[in-house]
């Protein structure tokens, strides 16, 4: 009786590839050296660990890793300072902006910034939030709206929309009895401090490049220290939404926008956008 052994052949064909030289390629595409070697905790095709990514990115391509400092929030996101190779400070609930406040005017020369859900920004940090801006604090927020409670297994945040169901409204979102949803950019956009406001997503290699480009722009509005800069960022939530991470994306053009409308909110003037030293 053969044995596999003796049914394969002797020797097997030598295999020719093809040669390469490093110089023939470019290289496109990174992990910046900001963003910690690990895995991350995020559910398959949530938002969060991409939008970690690029501030990360937007932090390396100015060269400002060591002038930069984080506020984590609770909830799904945490942990973030376990991923973002910066100096990182974790707030109680909500009171991120509170935190960010503190920590600019000790140290105003850094680059500052928090990194808010929306249960914690728009519920329990909602007070902290619309002083801190209306104070003009010279800070950049993050504000990542998914329409649920994440981590708590989705519950009905301030932001559900009409008609969503939760685990909190499994009838959907009636809002007769819970009110609508708030839309936070446009909220806060009114306020004399907010310098600029945008809301953008990431469901879309498009999408992306546009909310790096609002990240960046806020990271360098924050050298005229001229007020608050909010990037309000529409993720998915396959999980809780209980969809895949393509229909979660669908989702978003779809339905979201309906009610989160995506582009900039507030704009700096012309005049708003010169340094303190060009002004004299």
């Amino acid at each position: 009786m053969q044995t596999e052994e003796h049914l394969l052949p002797d020797t097997l064909p030598e295999v020719q590839f093809p040669g390469c030289q490093n110089e023939e390629y470019e290289l496109v595409y990174h992990k910046p050296a900001t963003m910690v070697d690990v895995n991350m905790h995020y559910c398959p095709g949530c938002a969060h660990s991409l939008v970690h990514k690029l501030i990360m990115e937007v932090v390396e391509d100015m060269d400002i890793q060591e002038q930069t400092i984080g506020i984590a929030p609770v909830g799904c996101s945490v942990f973030a300072y376990d991923y973002m190779n910066i100096d990182m400070q974790e707030a109680a609930h909500g009171r991120a902006a509170a935190v960010a406040t503190a920590v600019k005017r000790l140290m105003p020369e850094k680059y500052v910034f928090t990194y808010q859900g929306d249960g914690d920004l728009a519920a329990i940090g909602i007070a902290e939030t619309l002083h801190a801006i209306n104070r003009g604090e010279n800070i950049l927020i993050v504000f990542m709206n998914n329409a649920v409670y994440g981590m708590t297994s989705g519950q009905m945040a301030p932001t559900t929309l009409a008609g969503m169901k939760t685990t909190t409204s499994p009838d959907g979102r009636d809002t007769g009895f819970y009110g609508a949803p708030i839309k936070v950019a446009e909220l806060l956009a009114v306020l004399p401090g907010a310098f600029y406001v945008t809301r953008q997503t990431v469901n879309s290699a498009a999408a992306v490049r546009k909310t790096k480009k609002a990240l960046e722009k806020a990271f360098i509005y924050q050298q005229l220290n001229k007020g608050t800069c909010l990037v309000e960022i529409i993720g998915n939530c396959p999980s809780n939404w209980k969809m895949t991470p393509v229909e979660s994306s669908k989702f978003i053009d779809e339905e979201m926008v309906k009610t989160f409308p995506m582009g900039d909110i507030k704009l700096p003037k012309a005049e708003d956008l010169k340094t303190n030293q060009e002004e004299k």
